[in-house]
């Protein structure tokens, strides 16, 4: 019977395979930080030839961004935005769960990695707007497109920049590692916004 290590080395990517790398890799970043994290260490661990992790991710940078994404999302594309008709509790309880997300110290370790190597390698900034935050900014705007077609939102407000007085003060207190990053603070970001961004509806 083929080792697991046996069966990846294709150019099919093996699912038992691409699995256990990305697991070992999160759990590698998480420990060591980003720096210090190898594809060498990676794949000792993983039980893997290197080979096979150069031949799926050409780049450290590529194989963490698949790793934060596994752990954040796991396989598949993002689901939608909760919608039970109440805008702001939706929007809380979407942010909330960033937060408990964010107060994973192995998240935090690893997210925190990955952010920085994007601000200097442009090319895995651009995988990163392309595989996370587009997709994940589209989920934003249409939950709020539905919110106007309600009434919930001013119909001339621009969604984007809606997204961005939402979402963008959470990212900026986990980033400056402020103490009011709690479920109490995030309704309250919500509820102001929500707040400005009804206008006349």
């Amino acid at each position: 019977m083929p080792t697991a290590q046996q069966a990846s080395t294709g150019r099919r990517r093996n699912p038992a395979t691409r699995a256990a790398i990305l697991a070992t890799t999160f759990d590698v970043v998480a420990e060591l930080g980003y720096a210090r994290l190898t594809i060498e260490k990676v794949a000792a661990r993983a039980g893997v030839g290197k080979q096979t992790i150069y031949r799926w991710w050409p780049t450290k940078g590529a194989l963490v961004l698949d790793a934060v994404l596994e752990r954040s999302l796991g396989p598949g594309e993002p689901v939608d935005l909760p919608d039970t008709g109440d805008l702001e509790e939706d929007l809380t309880a979407v942010l909330v769960a960033t937060v408990e997300e964010f107060a994973d110290p192995a998240f935090d370790r690893a997210l925190r990695g990955l952010t920085a190597a994007i601000i200097e390698d442009p090319e895995l900034g651009q995988a990163y707007r392309e595989r996370l935050d587009e997709p994940m900014r589209e989920l934003k705007r249409r939950r709020l497109r539905r919110a106007q077609e309600v009434g919930q939102l001013d119909v001339d407000v621009d969604l984007d920049l809606a997204v961005d007085l939402i979402f963008a003060p959470v990212t900026r207190r986990w980033t400056e590692r402020s103490g009011d990053l709690t479920p109490e603070g995030v309704r309250a970001i919500v509820r102001h916004a929500l707040r400005g961004l009804a206008g006349s509806a």
